[in-house]
Order: C-alpha cells, then structure tokens, then sequence
C-alpha cells in the first residue's frame, strides 16, 4: 500500500514572503467581501476552515468564501468545488488559503503545507488564476495540476492544459505529461520533464486520489 509522501513544514512567515515571487501576465479583479464563490463537496477525517477569526470544524455542502483558509488533518482530505467547474483536492495536512475567487475569471490561491490537485474540465473558457507558495509561483490558464510534495522534492505535475511556474527568478513552461522539481525553496525550477505513470499516482495518491 502507497504511503503518500509527508508533507513540507512551511511557517507562515516564510509561506508569505514566497508569496512575493513575481508573475506576469496574471490579474484579477476584487470580489465583493463575504461573497459565497464555492462549498465543500467532500469532507473526509479533520477538515477546518477559519474565516477571519472564527475557526470551525468544514462539513460537506458548507459554503466557501474569499479569505477561507482551509487546513486537513492527518489522514483528512478535502475536495472543494470553486464556481461550477473547477475543484481543488487537498491531501492530508494540508494548508490553503483561498484568496480571491471570481467563478470563470480566476483569482489567486495560496498553498501553505502538503499537497493539492487542481482541476478543470478540458473544453472550457481560459481563466487567470495564481497560485504562491513558498517554492515559487504557479500561473494556470484553465487546466488540471499537481502541485506538493513528490519524491523528496516540491514537484508540479500537468496532466492537460498549461501551467507556468517561477522560483528562482526562472520561469518554466510545463504541459501535458510533463512536471517540474523545486529543490527548496528560493531554487529554480528544473528542467521540464515527463513523469512516469508511477510517479504520478503517488502524487495522486497524496492528494486523495486513487
């Protein structure tokens, strides 16, 4: 049986201050405050959500607003359902911060710990949307990607559609079947490279997904 791969202890400090790392091309408009852009659709094990000062326990069917910050217990996972189309899987110990979110426009995201899998459907409009972490910048324009902890690294995984990720000053293209490893953070990300079919259900894996 697969273990997942435990996740990466980032303080909060730090976790912001990766955050800073630039991207072109990304942007968003501002949501009204306390709009409802999402729920929960699965809640398995110790799911929280706080919301400004107000911690509780995250149950199925729950509504989800801008400035959520969702964290996962041990042996917990999360599928959230942003708008109508797009989900975040989030895997045990897990940490995320849903910054801003405007249904088919985009927003941005922050991952704190552990790992997640975003996905949207093949087919539909492009959306702007960001994702910071303290290993870099992740730009999506609409697809379906790993991103977390893999094989001792932090790795980033596209099974369809585009994803730009920047560290280090360096910015990589990465498409279907292809990934990419950030040693630590403030490093560069590697050369792009295709994943091997064992490889990407371990990532899976760690995310809730078998």
């Amino acid at each position: 049986m697969f273990n997942p791969p435990g996740p990466v202890s980032i303080s909060r400090r730090f976790f912001l201050a990766g955050g800073a790392l630039a991207l072109t091309g990304i942007g968003i408009r501002a949501t009204q405050a306390n709009s409802i852009i999402g729920k929960a659709v699965e809640i398995t094990g110790d799911v929280t959500r706080k919301q400004a000062d107000r911690l509780e326990g995250l149950k199925a069917g729950a509504s989800l607003m801008d400035h959520d910050f969702v964290a996962t217990g041990k042996e917990s996972f999360a599928e959230l359902a942003l708008g109508e189309d797009t989900s975040l899987l989030l895997g045990s110990e897990t940490e995320l911060l849903i910054d801003t979110f405007i249904a088919g426009q985009g927003g941005t995201i922050e991952l704190g710990t552990g790992q997640m899998v975003f996905d949207r459907p093949e087919g539909l409009a492009k959306i702007d949307l960001t994702m910071r972490t303290a290993f870099g910048m992740i730009g999506v324009r609409g697809t379906k990607f790993f991103a977390g902890p893999s094989r001792g690294v932090f790795g980033v995984f596209v099974e369809h559609g585009l994803v730009e990720v920047t560290g280090g000053g360096v910015t990589r293209q990465v498409g279907r079947g292809q990934g990419v490893d950030i040693a630590a953070p403030g490093a560069a990300p590697s050369e792009v490279a295709r994943w091997g079919e064992a490889r990407i259900r371990e990532a899976y894996a760690s995310a809730g997904i078998r």
